[in-house]
């Protein structure tokens, strides 16, 4: 999908491509893992605590089976997605992870929904899924030129292909944590360079920052090599008090000096914020140049992490409604922002976070999206 940067507002969500068994699930969650396993046996926390939280009509889909990814794509059009931001698991050495979904949507055309890719570049760990220790499953590693141009050219059907969204002939190619690449400015520059021999102006990099003390102290390199956008994705930091935020800082700066590991998560409880209150603070701070909005529906981890879950209490298909519109409302106040809004998530399910149909709200997650896409006009 072409695009250019003064096209209408669109609306990308991002998409979990999990939801068939790998070998690597298998060996440390056991035979047929996936994240349905976590959503199924999810269990209440605490009085009025709406969990399991279970998928709608698509059911406990499994996207080896090509017609999934086809009515997803399908119910998204309808209802005014206008793309995917598929994630993508490349943790360096040509290693690479849950590849296979966008892979067969490479080849069937029949999956007629434009898209892009996000880089989760990150380590992971065990106790995103409730273990009590922090043991890396698989490492997120950086081998440099070679290794990257390996990557490049694994994407470069992708980028090729008609479906991929370009704004200005510049695939779009969203990063996490850029600022954790040791050579990001390699990466970039080499990223561009390649594009540009391939045909295209460049690449439209996105790059996802998740803390709130993130400084751009690259940016010159930055500048230089064409990140286009940034967009904070940090929703629980938002929303803790004074005193969580200072213990936070002061726990990270203890473990630098005595390289001490603080990433064991030592809370017996839950972490509940109010989704209304959250997202008021969250759209307080949308507007800003340079940056493009991503907002959220809903968010409960319980699934996934059990007592340690982050949940946004009391969100509703409405709040959600007004929670889009105002994002939308940040952007049509300034042509200088990027016209997109990039939604989390698709479907998320084992973190609370998703529009798809879901059994207690049916289609109203996406018929919010519809109504906030039909004032746009």
């Amino acid at each position: 999908m072409s695009l250019h940067k003064n096209n209408p507002i669109q609306f990308l969500a991002y998409y979990l491509p999990q939801y068939h068994p790998i070998p690597e699930n298998d060996l440390w969650w056991g035979k047929g893992f996936t994240e349905w396993t976590n959503v199924a046996k999810s269990k209440p926390l605490f009085k009025g605590h709406h969990q399991p939280v279970l998928p709608g009509e698509l059911g406990f889909y499994d996207l080896r089976v090509p017609q999934v990814q086809e009515q997803q794509a399908q119910l998204a059009k309808e209802y005014g997605i206008d793309g995917f931001v598929y994630y993508q698991y490349w943790f360096g050495k040509d290693k690479m992870l849950l590849e296979k979904p966008a892979e067969t949507m490479l080849q069937n055309k029949n999956i007629n929904l434009p898209f892009c890719f996000c880089w989760a570049n990150e380590t992971w760990k065990g106790i995103w899924h409730g273990l009590e220790n922090a043991e890396v499953l698989i490492e997120q590693t950086y081998e440099g030129e070679e290794a990257y141009k390996s990557y490049f050219d694994y994407l470069l059907p992708f980028f090729k292909d008609e479906r991929y969204i370009k704004i200005d002939n510049k695939p779009m190619f969203h990063i996490y944590k850029p600022d954790e690449i040791p050579d990001v400015d390699l990466f970039l520059k080499l990223f561009n360079d390649l594009a540009v021999a391939n045909g295209f102006s460049g690449i439209h990099f996105i790059a996802t920052i998740c803390s709130e003390e993130f400084v751009l102290s690259k940016d010159e390199i930055y500048g230089k090599v064409g990140v286009d956008v940034f967009m904070q994705m940090r929703y629980g930091s938002q929303n803790e008090n004074f005193s969580a935020k200072v213990n936070r800082k002061i726990k990270k700066i203890i473990s630098k000096k005595l390289k001490i590991n603080y990433q064991i998560d030592k809370r017996v409880k839950p972490l509940i914020f109010d989704y209304k209150k959250g997202v008021e603070r969250l759209n307080s701070k949308l507007h800003n140049k340079k940056s493009i909005p991503c907002v959220f529906p809903n968010w409960d981890n319980a699934a996934r992490s059990g007592k340690k879950a982050m949940i946004f209490k009391n969100s509703t298909p409405q709040i959600w409604q007004e929670h889009l519109q105002k994002a939308v409302d940040s952007l049509t106040e300034s042509k200088e922002n990027p016209q997109f809004v990039i939604i989390k998530s698709w479907n998320e399910w084992a973190e609370g976070n998703h529009l798809e149909p879901d059994a207690k709200f049916g289609h109203q997650w996406l018929q919010a999206v519809k109504n906030v896409k039909q004032k746009l006009g």
